[in-house]
């Protein structure tokens, strides 16, 4: 019981950062589900692809020696520049060609052409990775060293504070985004009737385009704070954390933002403690690599008992 106690502060952080990174994938696929009604499974490719964008763009500030010589926040904030206009980029483009076109198609439809794009988007990562640099696993160089010491003996890495403080920032002003800016309203307004909102004049096509924009965006930022809380990323890292992150919107409430924010943080808290805690709990008989069997369990029980979520709203039929 000890051994718990003295793990739980580290355990805590450690859940946060991964649950922030949840949170923000999940935005993504909350964002055009709400306003197209189908999931888009290609999203955690998106993710992975803006890993690679922010990688790449700081290994080749290492290959030229600046990235030494400049403050590491910066360094941080170039590669999640990076990471999150490439990506909100590639989001547009895949809604133009591979989602416009079945838009009105059965949503059956919609969901092959994301398994499709997803598909595709690991092998052509894998495809130029290997023809460029002849590997496709990449580590991230080290931007943080130091750490910071709270309550006398608890030590926090200061990547993990910087990685906290933007997703924060993140979810903020996508909250304010939303709520606050006509542009917001007029993606709730497409998400409640897309219709009715032709008709009063919103341009349905940008709107459409811009959830892809800010959702794939979004993702490649959380992709950009993996790769430098995580060090390594490969073609298919998104594939199980888009599924978690899936999880999380569902766990919250898919279609609902602040529903997918508690989402990705209760099941990053959830992944973490029982990662560490299975050991102690069964006595070495079951190890923390179950841990994910939590994360899609969570996903079963909250289809079958409340498959709208902590926050979501049961789904009228529109008549």
């Amino acid at each position: 019981m000890d051994q718990v106690v003295q793990m739980l502060p580290q355990l805590l952080v450690d859940g946060l950062t991964l649950g922030f990174v949840y949170a923000i994938v999940a935005l993504g696929y909350t964002m055009v589900y709400g306003i197209l009604e189908f999931i888009n499974f290609a999203h955690s490719e998106i993710f992975m692809a803006g890993a690679f964008a922010g990688t790449e763009v700081l290994l080749y500030l290492q290959s030229t020696g600046n990235l030494g010589r400049m403050p590491a926040p910066v360094a941080l904030l170039l590669a999640l520049l990076a990471g999150t206009v490439f990506s909100g980029i590639l989001g547009v483009v895949v809604e133009r060609v591979a989602y416009k076109p079945v838009r009105s198609a059965p949503k059956l439809v919609c969901f092959i052409s994301a398994i499709g794009v997803s598909f595709f988007l690991q092998d052509a990562v894998r495809l130029i990775e290997g023809l460029w640099k002849n590997a496709f696993y990449l580590s991230t160089p080290k931007l943080f060293t130091s750490s910071v010491t709270i309550a006398g003996t608890m030590k926090i890495p200061t990547k993990v504070i910087y990685i906290m403080i933007i997703a924060i920032l993140i979810m903020y002003f996508l909250h304010v985004f939303v709520s606050r800016h006509k542009w917001g309203k007029a993606m709730r307004a497409v998400a409640q009737d897309r219709d009715t909102a032709a008709l009063m004049g919103i341009n349905v096509d940008a709107v459409i385009s811009l959830t892809f924009l800010l959702g794939a965006g979004m993702g490649g930022a959380a992709g950009t704070l993996f790769s430098v809380q995580y060090s390594l990323i490969h073609p298919y890292v998104g594939f199980i954390l888009g599924m978690k992150a899936f999880t999380a919107a569902v766990f919250g409430g898919i279609g609902s933002i602040p529903g997918a924010m508690l989402g990705g943080m209760l099941l990053g808290m959830i992944e973490i403690f029982s990662a560490a805690l299975l050991g102690v709990a069964t006595n070495g008989v079951i190890g923390g690599e179950y841990k994910d069997v939590f994360a899609f369990a969570i996903l079963i029980i909250i289809l079958i008992f409340k498959p709208s979520g902590l926050l979501g709203k049961p789904a009228g039929e529109k008549v």
